[in-house]
C-alpha cells in the first residue's frame, strides 16, 4: 500500500470513528465541578450534557469515601432536555463521588462519574 493509500484509509478511519463518538453523550459541565473543594456542602447536583438525553432512563447516584451510597432523584421539574439535577442529602466533610448513566439519542447508553470533596 503507498503512503498516500495508507494516509487516506488512516483519514477515513478517523472520521468515521469520530461521527459515532460525536453523538454519543458527554458531560460538559457539573455544579460541584469534577475535582471541586468546597467549604459549604452542595444542596444540589446539576450535570450539563452536549446533547440531549432520555432522563426517565436516566441516573445519578452518590458515594461517600467510604463507599456508602445514596441514589439521587433526578428532578422532573428540570426543563432542559440536555441537564439533570437532583437534591443533595446533607453532606459531612469528606471525598464524594457522583456517577451518572444516560441513554444519549444516538441510543448509547453512557456512564461517568467525577469526584469533589467537602472540607470542615
Amino acid at each position: 500500500m503507498t503512503r498516500a493509500r495508507a494516509a487516506l484509509a488512516a483519514g477515513a478511519l478517523v472520521l468515521a470513528t469520530a461521527g459515532s463518538v460525536a453523538a454519543h453523550s458527554l458531560l460538559l459541565e457539573s455544579t460541584p465541578a469534577a475535582g471541586a473543594v468546597v467549604s459549604v456542602p452542595p444542596s444540589r447536583v446539576a450535570l450539563r450534557f452536549n446533547n440531549r438525553i432520555e432522563k426517565p432512563l436516566s441516573r445519578l447516584r452518590l458515594l461517600d469515601e467510604r463507599g456508602g451510597e445514596q441514589p439521587l432523584v433526578i428532578s422532573a421539574s428540570e426543563a432542559a432536555a440536555d441537564r439533570l439535577s437532583a437534591a443533595m442529602p446533607a453532606l459531612s466533610p469528606g471525598q464524594y463521588r457522583v456517577e451518572w448513566q444516560v441513554l444519549s439519542t444516538d441510543g448509547h447508553i453512557v456512564v461517568g462519574s467525577f469526584v469533589f470533596r467537602v472540607t470542615p
